[in-house]
Order: structure tokens, then C-alpha cells, then sequence
């Protein structure tokens, strides 16, 4: 076959006769000089006649690039085999075909009936500002009615003007009638311009608006596209009332959380041209420089909104605007100053808004966050569990992934993660099934066991060097020997709360704040907790007195301040704090309040009764403190995971008794759990635990080991089991098998037990008290 051709085979369908290429093999020429501008198709005899089309009808035609809607006109040579098309009305980008191209070859002709249009909305694209600037809007309106008489035209496509035209493409938004057929503009038609914009900014609009799918920011998204289109669209309406248009917008999140994507995504939604400013672009060598790259960019964008709206977007703010009252900051502090003269003299007819962006909102000189420059902020928080398994599905919606595989369990997995993470979460799930697939040929899917594998390598970015933040080796109920008890209770006051907070809103509970375990020492509390956290599958952080301490005064509060941040950004999460007493003490009326104890004390209250939350920490429907819970019980259950309602407090200590009374009372520690030493059950739970991966011999009697341990904690039976091993590789000389009921009574005479009959009975008039 020729190169360049393609067959035909003709079939007929609704609203004309289609014809497939390979029968009559048309080969796609240039287009004369005399038919550019026309909208005119050349075709043979042979073709009008297979098609039964009438000079002058309309034909669209279709390509593997787009569409083009044309009239049918006969060759002048009246040779068939050939096909000239003028793409002036037409979804092209291009307004010329690469004919010479094998790639180049059409699929479809069809004819559409000819209808006469009554009304016909259209944007109007201009070829550059000045045109905008010197020519009336009853001109304008004059010149597109000419341009566009008897031309036929579809909804969504554009017509291309010539070069000695002011009007460069006009743009069809609408038309009345909508039928199957082609719309004909005559001279009766209403012509109704509903926007005017430059060919500069059209042509950025249309090669630079990807599609950007935006997932668990929706509301945000919205928010957003109306506050950016409100002075666009309602210019007129707020000049007559006397009002100005906001001028900026600064955004606030964490880092990964998606704020340039979703600048990104706002700008294509709206229409609106993007510029995107940086520190390393605007800062120069020689003094003066930087203010006047600034200068350039704003005047660039002002030139820009002048043919269509316009976004100046400013990444990493903080960067660029630090705080002013350093002398070593004197070129910073120049650049502040200029873009706050800057942003004043943006008039309010401009069609420009200035979005900034920033992960440090108080770094920021304080002079550019109020109205009249960034008039709003918007908090974006980490993504809550919702928001996770909405980004999760976008994610792993082009990935083959396995049936095994449920986005809501993988979702609840990852707390604290942002979309970020997300992201380079299953792009190390894929590259887990890649290894797989060269090392056992097996079918290239994604599994649950990638994403798990995934979950081990990539951790939340926000938990990075975060203070408390440890890892741990999950830890399950059933590797806690006895204890039912106490396990149902914490499980009621800890784990139902989080995974079922519908059933606590629908009762009209409020959901518990904090969980006090005390009880004599190696009795599983930090093991207890550990379970805890694996089985909410949550964050779990983890303080001590060392890590809080500092020698510098206001450190030690400021680190647990951060530490409460962090654990709020990272919800559903828990935050231990073990040994409390060596951590907070008492307060007596006999000292003066100045020590670092009491005043950690001061910030742990105010942690738990809400006054240390920030405005940036927002999430969901950024609804405020635990105080504003009237009608909680109606809104969705994925908006409750915010603030610090998921972020449960679970304390322990073995000296209850020095402990503040503000601390103990409820709304702040609501329950306090008495871990006690292990009964005989449970004794022998433990040592079936402990012995689980020990060669036992058949003569050893854990049930007499349980009876005769008495006063044994945990820890003791843990370090007894241990202890018989050793004995029994001491006596082989590293030769042993197994170990003998022997060696642990010679392990029980070593080992003695760490409890003692008094302590307990003042743990017992305790538990008695509360």
C-alpha cells in the first residue's frame, strides 16, 4: 500500500453516512493557498458521491490528533483518490497537518445536516494586549460577527482566524439549538462574547492544563476554585457595592501534603494563567538585584491579567519573607519591603491573585499576613482516614493490583502519612512485585504482601527525627500471658474509642482523654500499651524524663509541646509517657513553682484540656475545641478524627501516690488501671509464653513452676525461664538439648522474686481508694 493512504468501507449511521477509509484509498494532500480561511474540504466525485454529499454541506471529519468540521467542495482537477482539508474550525492544537506523515491518516467522514443557528456563546481570543487595549467592546463584537458568518460550528470547538485578523481563535462554549447536526452562524445569529483573553494566555492555558487529580482535598479544592474565580467573575457587582477583591491567599500544611498540586489543579480549573515564583529565582548577587527580578515578575503578571486571570504563585514563602529585626538579614528584610509595596499597589480591577505557599507560617514576616495582602488561610492538615483511602484509590486506580488488596485496611495502616508518602508507598509496593517478578516469573500484581513489605521501608515524613517517635516490634494480645481483665478494660477505654467513635458519638459519650496504669514494677504496662498501639494500628510515641530535661530554661516545655504537635499531626496516635512521676512530681503549697517538674506539669495540662492546640493543626472541616460539640453526633464520623480527640494519653508509674490531684482527676487521666502481679493462671500463661521457643523436656511441670513462683512479676518469670536455659548449657558445657526440671529449680533458687507482700498492700488500699 502507498504510504499516506488508507481504505475505506462504506456503512450507514444516524445523522448521515459514515465511510471507513480503506475502499476508497484518499490520500491527504496540502491545501491550496486560495482555500486557507474557507473551512472548505476537497474531495473527489467518486468520494461526494459514496458519501451523498451536496456542495457546501458540512463533514465532520476525524483524526487521530482530533476533529475537524469542514463543507464539502469538489477538486477543481475532479481527480479522486485525494483529500485537502482546511482545518479552521476544528479540536486540533495546530492549526496545519503534517501531510508527508504515515501517522497522518483519517479514520471517518460523516455528514451532519446543516441547522441555522439562533444563539451562539463563544470566547473571544485576541493576538495580543494591545489589540485588547485599543479596540471597543461594540467593535469587537462587530468584527467576530463577521468573522464567524457562515461558518459551520460544534460546542467545544475552535475557530482559527487569519494572520491579518485581530481575532486570533474564537473559542465555542454554547449553542441554541444543540442537535446532532452542525450549526451554520448567519446573519441573524446572536452572538453573545462571554470572555475576552490574550493568544499569550490562551496558548498557556491550553499547553500547560494537564489533568490533576486532586483526591481527599475536595472541599479545600472547591473552596478554593471560588474564592480565586470571586473576583473574576463578580468584578463589576463588587465595585458597585464599593468593595475590593481579596489580593492573596496563603496556604498552610505540612510538607507533601499537596499545596502546590493544588495550586496547580486550581489555576487549570479555573482558567487562570500560572506563574510560580521561588526563592533561587528572585534572589540576586549584587545588591538591588532581587528586588528588581520581583519587580519583573509582578509587572509580568500584572501585563498578563490584563488578557485573563492570573495566578502568582510563591512557593516556600518563608524562604523568600522571613521575619524582619535581624541586621544580618538586611537583603531579606529589602525583599520584604518590596513585595509588601508590591501587593499594595495591586488595583482591585486587576484580574491577579497572589497565592503563596509555606509549611512555616510563623518564620513569615507578620506585616504580609494581614488583609489587604494574604486576606485569607487555608490549613491543610494531614490527610485524615478518609482523605488516605481517596488518595489511595487515585494512586493504585493505574496499577494492576490484586483483588487481596483493601484500600480501607491499607488506609487505617497509615496514619500520619501525607500524599506524599502515599506515593512513594505504592510506587515501593510496585517495585517490590517488579523484584518478585524476576526472581519466581510470577504475575505482575500487586499484592497485599507488597504493600506490607512497602509499609516496612517507607515511613510517615512528618515522624522524621519527630521527638518520641520509636519503633517497636508489634506486639499482640496473645503474647500477654493473663491480664483478661485489665486487657478488656483498656481495650473499652482505648481501643473502642478510636476504631469506633460512631458508637461513642451515637450514645452521646465523650471520647476518654487519658489512661493511667500503675501497678508494682514488671507487670507488663509498657508491653500492655505496646499491644495497644499495634492493635489500633496508630502512631505511638514515647517520652521519658531523659528525653525531656534540658539544662536551658523553657526547653524541656517547649519539647513537649512539639511533642503533642507532632502526635496531633500524626492522629489516631498515642503518646506514653512512662515513669510519669520522675516526669511531672507534685506540686506542694511549701515551693514556689519555679521548678522544671512543675512547670512540664503546667504544659501537660494545658496539652490535655486543649489549650495547646494551634490554628495550623486543622484538619477535616477544621473544626475547633473539644468544647464545640453540639450536634457532633450528625456529622460524618471522618471529620471526629481531628484535633486531639484521637490522640489518647496513656501514662504509667509505679508511685501513684506522688502524683498531682489535677492531673488524676476526670477529663484529663479519666481511668486509672490497676496492672496486678500475675495469679497462678496467669503464672502459667507466662511461663508457656516464655517456654514457647525452649526445648523443654517431658519432666518439666509448668503448672508446679506456677504454683511455687509466688510474688513473681512478669519480668521475673521472663528472666527465671532465661536463667534455667543457662544453667542448663552451663552444666553441658554448650552441649544441651533441652531444659529439665532440674534447672529451673536451681534457676528458682538464683532468681528471687522482686515483689514484696507490703508493696502490694498499699497498691491494694490505693486500688480500695480510687
Amino acid at each position: 500500500m502507498q504510504r499516506g493512504h488508507v481504505s475505506l468501507t462504506q456503512e450507514v449511521v444516524a445523522g448521515g453516512t459514515h465511510v471507513c477509509m480503506m475502499d476508497l484509498g484518499l490520500k491527504l494532500l496540502p491545501l491550496d493557498h486560495e482555500d486557507h480561511g474557507t473551512q472548505r474540504c476537497r474531495l473527489g466525485p467518486k468520494a461526494m458521491s459514496h458519501l451523498g454529499a451536496k456542495i457546501g454541506f458540512p463533514i465532520l471529519i476525524s483524526l487521530p490528533s482530533g476533529s475537524c468540521l469542514c463543507t464539502t467542495w469538489p477538486r477543481k482537477d475532479l481527480s479522486d483518490g485525494f483529500l485537502q482539508i482546511d482545518t479552521m474550525c476544528s479540536t486540533l492544537p495546530n492549526s496545519t497537518l503534517d501531510c508527508t506523515s504515515s501517522g497522518v491518516c483519517l479514520s471517518s467522514l460523516k455528514v451532519l445536516n446543516p441547522i441555522k443557528l439562533k444563539k451562539v456563546t463563544v470566547k473571544v481570543v485576541l493576538r495580543n494586549l494591545e489589540v485588547k487595549l485599543a479596540i471597543s467592546p461594540a467593535m469587537l463584537h462587530d468584527v467576530v460577527r463577521d468573522v464567524l458568518r457562515n461558518v459551520y460550528v460544534l460546542p467545544g470547538y475552535v475557530v482559527k482566524m487569519t494572520n491579518d485578523c485581530p481575532v486570533g481563535i474564537v473559542d465555542i462554549i454554547d449553542m441554541d439549538p444543540v442537535t446532532d447536526g452542525a450549526g451554520l452562524i448567519t446573519a441573524k445569529t446572536s452572538v453573545n462574547i462571554k470572555e475576552t483573553i490574550t493568544l499569550e494566555w490562551y496558548k498557556h492555558t491550553v499547553d500547560n492544563a494537564p489533568q490533576y487529580k486532586i483526591a481527599g482535598m475536595d472541599e479545600v479544592f472547591v473552596s478554593l476554585c471560588e474564592i480565586i474565580k470571586f473576583p473574576f467573575q463578580y468584578q463589576n457587582t463588587l465595585t458597585k457595592l464599593g468593595l475590593t477583591c481579596p489580593k492573596g491567599l496563603l496556604l498552610v500544611g505540612p510538607p507533601g501534603v499537596g499545596k502546590t498540586l493544588l495550586v496547580k489543579a486550581v489555576a487549570s480549573q479555573v482558567g487562570a494563567y500560572l506563574i510560580s515564583l521561588n526563592g533561587p529565582a528572585i534572589h540576586g548577587s549584587r545588591p538591588g538585584e532581587s528586588e528588581e527580578n520581583l519587580r519583573k515578575h509582578f509587572e509580568r503578571a500584572r501585563d498578563i491579567s490584563r488578557g485573563g486571570p492570573c495566578i502568582l504563585f510563591i512557593d516556600e514563602i518563608e524562604s523568600l519573607c522571613p521575619k524582619r529585626g535581624s541586621s544580618s538579614n538586611a537583603p531579606e528584610n529589602r525583599i520584604v519591603a518590596q513585595l509588601l509595596t508590591l501587593m499594595d499597589g495591586i488595583h482591585s480591577d486587576n484580574k491577579m491573585v497572589i497565592v503563596a505557599a509555606s509549611n512555616r507560617p510563623d518564620a513569615i514576616d507578620s506585616a504580609l499576613r494581614r488583609p489587604g495582602r494574604f486576606d485569607r488561610e487555608v490549613i491543610i492538615g494531614t490527610p485524615t482516614l478518609g482523605q488516605r483511602r481517596a488518595i489511595l484509590e487515585v494512586l493504585i486506580s493505574s496499577m494492576p493490583v490484586s483483588s487481596d488488596v483493601d484500600v480501607g485496611v491499607l488506609a487505617d495502616m497509615t496514619v500520619g502519612y501525607v500524599g506524599a508518602d502515599l506515593t512513594a508507598l505504592c510506587r515501593e509496593a510496585a517495585m517490590q512485585a517488579v523484584f518478585q517478578v524476576h526472581q519466581d516469573n510470577s504475575d505482575n500484581q500487586v499484592t497485599r504482601t507488597h504493600f506490607y513489605e512497602a509499609i516496612k521501608k517507607i515511613r510517615p515524613s512528618t515522624a522524621r527525627s519527630a521527638i518520641g517517635q520509636v519503633e517497636f516490634k508489634p506486639i499482640h494480645w496473645e503474647q500477654i500471658g493473663g491480664l483478661e481483665d485489665v486487657k478488656r478494660l483498656l481495650k473499652q477505654c482505648i481501643e473502642w474509642p478510636m476504631k469506633y467513635p460512631e458508637a461513642f458519638l451515637r450514645m452521646g459519650l465523650t471520647l476518654p482523654k487519658g489512661v493511667l496504669l500503675y501497678g508494682p514494677p514488671g507487670c507488663a504496662k509498657t508491653t500492655l500499651v505496646k499491644a495497644l498501639a499495634t492493635s489500633c494500628h496508630c502512631a505511638f510515641f514515647s517520652v521519658s524524663g531523659a528525653d525531656l530535661f534540658s539544662p536551658y530554661v523553657g526547653d524541656s516545655e517547649k519539647t513537649l509541646a512539639q511533642l503533642f504537635r507532632q502526635a496531633r499531626a500524626s492522629t489516631p496516635a498515642i503518646v506514653f509517657l512512662d515513669e510519669i512521676d520522675a516526669i511531672v512530681g507534685c506540686r506542694s503549697e511549701g515551693k514556689t513553682g519555679s521548678g522544671v517538674q512543675e512547670r512540664i506539669l503546667s504544659v501537660l495540662l494545658n496539652e490535655l484540656d486543649g489549650v495547646g492546640l494551634k490554628t495550623t493543626e486543622r484538619r477535616g472541616k477544621q473544626k475547633l475545641l473539644e468544647g464545640s460539640d453540639n450536634n457532633c453526633h450528625n456529622e460524618p464520623v471522618e471529620f471526629q478524627e481531628v484535633i486531639n480527640k484521637s490522640v489518647m494519653i496513656v501514662a504509667a508509674t509505679n508511685r501513684p501516690d506522688v502524683l498531682d490531684d489535677a492531673l488524676l482527676r476526670p477529663g484529663r487521666l479519666d481511668k486509672l488501671l490497676y496492672i496486678p502481679p500475675p495469679d497462678e493462671k496467669a503464672r502459667l500463661c507466662i511461663l508457656k509464653i516464655c517456654t514457647n521457643n525452649m526445648p523443654l523436656h517431658h519432666d518439666v511441670c509448668l503448672e508446679s513452676l506456677a504454683a511455687d513462683t509466688t510474688f513473681y512479676s512478669g519480668a521475673d518469670l521472663h528472666n527465671l525461664c532465661k536463667e534455667a536455659a543457662l544453667v542448663a548449657l552451663q552444666e553441658s558445657e554448650l552441649q544441651a538439648t533441652c531444659v529439665k526440671q532440674e534447672h529451673f529449680q536451681k534457676a528458682l533458687a538464683s532468681v528471687p522474686p522482686s515483689l514484696k507482700a507490703r508493696d502490694l498492700l498499699s497498691y491494694k488500699k490505693l486500688q480500695g481508694y480510687t
